[in-house]
């Protein structure tokens, strides 16, 4: 399977509140679907950091609400599956693609665009390997309790030393691929910890354990502090190189930046879809 157009765009739009970050992700892709923009792989943090939970979850039973305000932090529901996440020390990226541009399921897709990952990662000198497994990355793991998206993987998930290092998922609406997913630049498993609702009665040593035996970050990785632009630089690299892409920088158009705000107004930055069942 190839990418059938090799032309995209390419965007840093910088480190914004959760709910403009989902808006733009799926500002884009509108505005991608319309024919007004080529495929886009984006880069993006968060400021302030947020928890995102997956579009199945209830936000109410896996977040401390309470807590992430009283920290001055954020949260939205994402348009994809996949469990909670803190977006803290990280860079996250996006790809937006027609589905006739890379043609494949979920999962083959999912391993195209993870071999630019991959690359990137590679161009760090990290030296990280896909996870195996047909694992739809689409959907949390149904097998069991789990406590965040770093402790377990997805088939084509990214890890060092069989821990994973890269969280993803996807969604696909109206022909057109939505995939994005964070990178651990590093973490604060105790504050995770902290944002999250455990089960009653659940043993939280007992599981940040099992989080950090089956996570890791590229500064464990590399043995030193690793920056968000280090990194953007070195995806991009590999992105262009794993997938034999052309990235043209861009900005996000009028049209996109009118929609995303649209977007933050009438859903990610509403509690009737943050919040609902």
């Amino acid at each position: 399977m190839a990418v059938r157009e090799t032309h995209w765009r390419l965007l840093d739009t910088g480190h914004r509140p959760g709910p403009e970050n989902m808006a733009i992700d799926e500002a884009i892709a509108r505005a991608h679907g319309r024919g007004e923009v080529p495929p886009t792989l984006r880069f993006y943090g968060w400021s302030p950091p947020a928890v995102s939970i997956g579009y199945f979850q209830s936000m109410t039973k896996e977040v401390d609400l309470e807590a992430v305000r009283a920290g001055g932090y954020g949260y939205v529901r994402r348009p994809t599956g996949g469990r909670l996440i803190f977006h803290h020390m990280e860079i996250t990226y996006s790809v937006v693609i027609r589905e006739d541009l890379l043609p494949g399921g979920v999962i083959e897709t999912y391993r195209e665009i993870s071999q630019g990952l991959l690359a990137g990662l590679r161009e760090l000198g990290v030296a990280a390997e896909l996870a195996g497994g047909e694992q739809d990355p689409r959907r949390a793991d149904p097998g069991g309790f789990h406590t965040a998206c770093f402790d377990s993987s997805s088939a084509y998930e990214l890890q060092v030393g069989g821990r994973k290092v890269a969280g993803s998922a996807q969604t696909r609406r109206d022909g057109v691929i939505l995939q994005h997913g964070s990178i651990l630049l590093d973490v604060d498993v105790e504050l995770l910890f902290r944002l999250m609702r455990l089960p009653e009665g659940a043993p939280a040593e007992r599981l940040m354990e099992r989080f950090r035996s089956k996570s890791t970050t590229l500064r464990a990785a590399l043995g030193r502090q690793v920056g968000y632009a280090e990194v953007r630089d070195a995806l991009t690299v590999g992105f262009a190189r794993a997938l034999g892409l052309t990235l043209t920088p861009g900005s996000l158009t009028p049209a996109e930046e009118k929609d995303a705000q649209e977007l933050v107004e009438t859903k990610y930055g509403c509690d009737n879809w943050n919040l609902k069942k």
